[in-house]
């Protein structure tokens, strides 16, 4: 007997996401799936992330909504630094031509995020309308981009979203050796300056478990949203005494 597909949650504007555990599970076509459909307004994507749910899609599909279980995060003090990088880190904090910027360059991240995803695909999950969801979202002081420089040119980065002491990570780049790992330790070093213990990863992938993120279940993973999103949020400047957290 064939087992009948889930249906998904269908949303218009303004309608309230479904609970977590309404979320398609490991014997489902798409586990993590909670809903389709509705706005990518800032206020919905607030009230996704601090549910524990973001969005996800590509071009010609509508507005995905994931809630995965188990969830990949960071824990800023488990971040793994290995020899080589923390030797790259030492002797990127000590050179005058190289620095590490917040939100200088927002739209040039997620721009250079969204090409580089395309390399070697079909397609991108930064779709445009994504970018300019996104950019709305840093307007409003909710997303920033986390920037390596050197000599004046942006050679890497990542972007995310911060609720009060929460991370929450989207994507990085780089266009030279080891930036992309540069501006995450960067990140890692703020956090743990600013007291904020987790940094969302949201799948599971071999780079970021090697620097040591890994799975934990989303009812902890939402249990640890309650406690942190709703309070004060850090200032985002990077300052470089921030590198003695790692070393």
């Amino acid at each position: 007997m064939v087992k009948p597909v889930r249906s998904v949650h269908w949303l218009t504007p303004g309608d309230a996401f479904p609970p977590l555990n309404d979320a398609w599970g490991p014997n489902d076509p798409a586990p993590g799936l909670i809903a389709a459909g509705g706005s990518l307004d800032t206020p919905t994507l607030l009230d996704a992330y601090s549910r524990g749910i973001f969005p996800w899609f590509s071009d010609g599909q509508p507005t995905l909504w994931w809630s995965p279980d188990p969830r990949m995060v960071l824990q800023t003090a488990q971040f793994r630094l290995h020899r080589s990088l923390k030797q790259v880190l030492k002797r990127f904090r000590d050179d005058a031509d190289c620095e590490v910027r917040f939100d200088s360059a927002f739209v040039q991240v997620i721009q250079a995020c969204a090409a580089q995803a395309r390399e070697g695909q079909s397609g991108t999950w930064i779709v445009p309308e994504m970018q300019e969801a996104y950019v709305a979202l840093h307007r409003a002081g909710h997303a920033h981009s986390v920037e390596t420089w050197v000599r004046g040119e942006l050679v890497g980065g990542l972007y995310g979203v911060n609720l009060g002491r929460m991370v929450f990570g989207e994507s990085m780049f780089s266009r030279q050796t080891d930036a992309s790992k540069i501006a995450l330790a960067a990140l890692v070093a703020f956090c743990r300056a600013q007291g904020v213990a987790m940094i969302d990863c949201q799948q599971n992938t071999r780079h970021l478990a090697s620097l040591g993120a890994g799975e934990i279940p989303r009812r902890e993973f939402a249990a640890h949203l309650g406690a942190t999103v709703r309070e004060t949020a850090p200032v985002w400047r990077f300052e470089p005494v921030y590198w003695n957290q790692l070393f």
